[in-house]
């Protein structure tokens, strides 16, 4: 049984398909014009009737390229506001799908153009859907969208929602690797923060933990990346990349183990130990843009926290001089450096010459770490524990003494 849709001159799909009809046919003569687009205008309105909304879709969309080159931007977000509308009337996931993919793919293929009106139109479209898998794929056009059309700026402040984002789509492995790695790229054609950039890639490589070593042969690359873009860092002085079999894998390959050595170099050792490496691959580093200098600044931070890290909580000037291979003078500098890097928290004995120590950044986090920090709290819920139990026993002789005051006195 056929179900009557109510339509009319008014209807604004009409007005869309009438419009889009009589930009592709003016060229050519209103004797030829006027009958195709009351052709288009009866196929759409027959589409309406019988409820064929992803044919009606196609045929508004047939003419979208002319759309993009000869009408204002407003004219176009009105357009193109009608055409998405279109999803609100499918109650078929699969088919929300298909329609969500057919007008998203042709506002890309349009980009080059309008890339910031395309991007405005794609987040209208995706606030329209209902389904997961169509919100997810629209949201990847854009971030595709935002990379290309070099318009990043308007996609960035939505990273902040990706985990509510990710709970909502209950995306697959592979999509979420997809993700990262695009939110990534993003963030470096943005020029951020190369924390924001590090973090999506650290994600991006965790999805690999537990594959087989064909499936994590996939991330050498990205993985020689994430080292990279933390080597290059000159606010990031701890990670966990180590403990990611991603980037474990790259010790024993011919074409990344040198930069595997760089980075335990970084997160376990001290300048001595990178000025070796930089003599004997000094091409290597220049290859993967690192700046000497800048990487003799970070490695003498991240040695003086090594220092700060041993269990005597006091670190010699001769020692700090030494390791860092600086000039006396410039010992205390230094140790301020890292003071306003946050990476120690400590005074300096002038008379002395010694710097005590209250505590430190740990370049890495792994099992020896956690073990330390058990102790520590065990050591301190045992102090807190036998304070108890002086207080309590001193209010105990108070309380006695004051009972035998009063005897007394009677």
């Amino acid at each position: 049984m056929t179900t009557v849709v109510p339509t009319s001159e008014e209807d604004p799909v009409l007005a869309v398909v009438r419009f889009t009809a009589e930009l592709a046919w003016a060229d050519a003569g209103p004797e030829v014009a006027e009958p195709q687009v009351t052709r288009l205008c009866m196929e759409a309105q027959e589409c309406m009737v019988m409820g064929r909304w992803s044919d009606l879709a196609s045929l508004v969309l047939t003419s979208a390229d002319l759309v993009f080159s000869k009408v204002s931007d407003k004219d176009l977000e009105c357009i193109f506001t009608v055409i998405c509308n279109l999803v609100s009337k499918l109650e078929n996931p699969d088919e929300e799908f298909e329609v969500a993919k057919l007008i998203s793919t042709k506002i890309t293929q349009q980009s080059n153009e309008k890339p910031t009106m395309c991007l405005k139109i794609l987040f209208n479209l995706y606030n329209l859907l209902e389904g997961p898998d169509s919100r997810f794929f629209v949201y990847m056009q854009a971030l595709n969208l935002a990379l290309n059309g070099k318009v990043t700026d308007h996609i960035i402040p939505s990273f902040k929602k990706i985990d509510s984002f990710l709970k909502e789509w209950n995306i697959g492995v592979k999509d979420q690797r997809d993700l990262f790695l695009t939110i990534a790229n993003v963030l470096k054609e943005n020029k951020s923060s190369g924390k924001d950039s590090f973090k999506f890639l650290t994600k991006y490589l965790a999805t690999f933990s537990g594959q087989d070593s064909y499936t994590m042969s996939e991330a050498k690359e990205e993985a020689m990346r994430t080292i990279i873009e933390f080597v290059k860092a000159p606010d990031m002085f701890q990670c966990d990349l180590l403990d990611m079999p991603a980037v474990g894998q790259l010790e024993k390959d011919a074409n990344y183990a040198l930069v595997y050595q760089l980075l335990k170099i970084f997160l376990t050792q001290r300048l001595d130990a990178y000025l070796e490496f930089q003599a004997a691959n000094s091409t290597l580093l220049k290859s993967y843009g690192l700046v000497h200098d800048d990487c003799i600044t970070k490695m003498r931070l991240m040695s003086l926290v090594d220092l700060g890290s041993n269990e005597s909580g006091q670190i010699p000037y001769a020692f700090i001089k030494d390791t860092l291979r600086i000039n006396d003078d410039e010992v205390e500098l230094w140790v301020v450096k890292a003071i306003t890097a946050k990476l120690i928290d400590c005074k300096m004995d002038q008379m002395n010459q010694v710097v005590i120590v209250s505590c430190c950044t740990e370049r890495i986090f792994g099992q020896h770490q956690w073990q330390s920090l058990r102790s520590k709290l065990a050591t301190w819920r045992g102090n807190i524990a036998s304070l108890i139990s002086t207080i309590q026993a001193n209010k105990v002789v108070e309380e006695g003494s004051q009972g035998t005051q009063g005897i007394a006195i009677r």
